[in-house]
């Protein structure tokens, strides 16, 4: 039994066993306790009128009287105080028994052997061809005592029915068997499929075919498989797409730094020209680090291993510092800071959030113009702390705007500036708040500005 089909198919077949035997229980317990008194009661009376009909008619011949009985249907024996017996119609299979309690029968006792027979499953005793499970009656007969033991001739009266329930039940199991094969592969096809589609998926080929219209379980499996293999697809193609911006981003300054810094060695350039080289390799050095910082941030994050350390402290307070932090880069674009913030206490993780909030403020900074204006907006309700960190900068395209919180996803670049970021920043700070049990989302109009909305709840 290694295949599923083969477990399937043999369980099938022993609860069709089980249930037959079941079956066969329940129907010997209704027998003994409702048609077994009723089916001796039956042969009693019939019984009774055989012997009160002889004894009407005293000068009747017993043989001849017995042999019609017998071909109604019945199964006869007739026993005197000799011990000498004949017995009428189709003879009993089984003929022993005890004397003594046949010449109980004779000296005028009666004999209910339908009900003093004791078998392991009752209902069988019904069907027993013996002479102990008859009914005995004493009679007279020529004037002599006799005793009149009678039984149905069960072969003469349903012996076609009995042919004929066993070929039905015999025929009910082997088809049961037979359906049994046959659908058990409907049961095991779609799981052979699925079986399929996961080797598929080792390999790394996600696109699959399932049958997702069933509304069975089988159904609601095969429709999660199709999405997971979907799921691991994109995960996949953000995988290589991860990689492949890693490489581009790290590439990109270590290719500024070999370049310059060749050109110091071949000492062909000119002290100003080694001061801008050694600039710019400081610089793209310092993008590299904080390049490599953000990933290890990130992929701590994306663990969810990064423990919280949740303190208490004032939410205001700690955007006001921040924004005398980045006072030299707002200042430098005369840009107005317009401030609503609440005094709220917040439980949270304070160096997490910081890196929020300097991420926004310094975006919306970057893509501001001279003159433009940053607003601040910071309030409780209910259960719920709410911040808006609104510019009036150039915006994000309607396009572009779904996806601002990518990885590596650049606002500048879609906004047609200098590429001068990772493309990180912004989906550090949605995981940073995702860990607070928080939400984001950003709201633009191109050429108009940006609107940040952060809902944090309030432990």
């Amino acid at each position: 039994m290694k295949t599923l089909y083969t477990r399937i198919v043999v369980t099938f077949i022993i609860i069709a066993m089980v249930s037959s035997l079941l079956a066969l229980l329940l129907s010997n317990g209704y027998y003994a306790a409702k048609l077994r008194d009723q089916n001796e009661e039956q042969i009693w009376t019939i019984t009774s009128e055989i012997r009160t009909l002889y004894e009407q008619v005293p000068d009747l011949e017993p043989a001849a009287y017995f042999t019609h009985i017998a071909n109604m249907g019945f199964q006869l024996y007739t026993v005197n105080d000799q011990m000498e017996g004949v017995f009428y119609g189709t003879p009993f299979k089984h003929t022993q028994m005890d004397p003594e309690q046949i010449r109980q029968v004779i000296a005028g006792q009666t004999y209910r052997g339908m009900l003093q027979e004791r078998h392991f499953l009752m209902v069988t005793g019904f069907f027993e061809n013996s002479l102990r499970n008859s009914i005995g009656v004493p009679i007279q007969m020529k004037g002599k005592p006799y005793a009149l033991f009678v039984r149905p001739n069960l072969e003469q009266q349903i012996g076609g029915v009995r042919v004929l329930m066993a070929f039905l039940l015999g025929l009910t199991f082997l088809f049961s068997i037979l359906l049994i094969i046959i659908f058990s592969q409907y049961i095991v096809k779609p799981v052979k499929k699925l079986t399929e589609a996961t080797k598929r998926i080792v390999k790394g080929h996600y696109e699959i075919k399932m049958d997702v219209t069933r509304q069975d379980e089988i159904g609601e499996l095969a429709r999660d498989f199709t999405f997971m293999a979907q799921s691991l697809k994109q995960l996949d193609n953000m995988r290589q797409e991860f990689v492949g911006n890693v490489s581009h981003e790290i590439q990109s300054p270590l290719t500024s730094i070999q370049g310059f810094t060749q050109s110091i060695l071949d000492k062909s350039t000119s002290e100003e020209e080694k001061e801008r080289y050694l600039q710019i390799i400081l610089e793209e050095s310092k993008r590299m680090s904080s390049l490599s910082k953000q990933l290890l941030t990130l992929a701590s994050l994306d663990k969810e291993n990064h423990v919280i350390k949740r303190s208490a402290y004032r939410l205001d307070e700690q955007i006001r510092q921040i924004l005398i932090l980045t006072e030299w880069q707002w200042t430098e674009k005369d840009i107005a800071i317009e401030l609503e913030l609440s005094e709220v206490m917040i439980t949270a993780d304070a160096q997490l959030l910081h890196q929020v909030w300097l991420n926004f403020i310094t975006n919306g900074i970057k893509f501001s113009q001279h003159g433009d204006t940053l607003r601040i907006e910071l309030q409780e309700q209910l259960s719920e702390i709410i911040i808006r960190i609104s510019d009036t900068g150039i915006g994000i395209p309607e396009v572009e705007l779904p996806h601002i919180f990518d990885r590596f996803y650049k606002a500048d670049k879609a906004r047609n500036r200098a590429s001068s970021g990772s493309g990180l920043g912004l989906s550090i700070a949605q995981k940073i708040i995702q860990l607070h049990h928080g939400s984001v989302e950003a709201q633009s109009e191109f050429g108009k500005g940006t609107t940040f909305v952060i809902h944090l709840p309030q432990l």
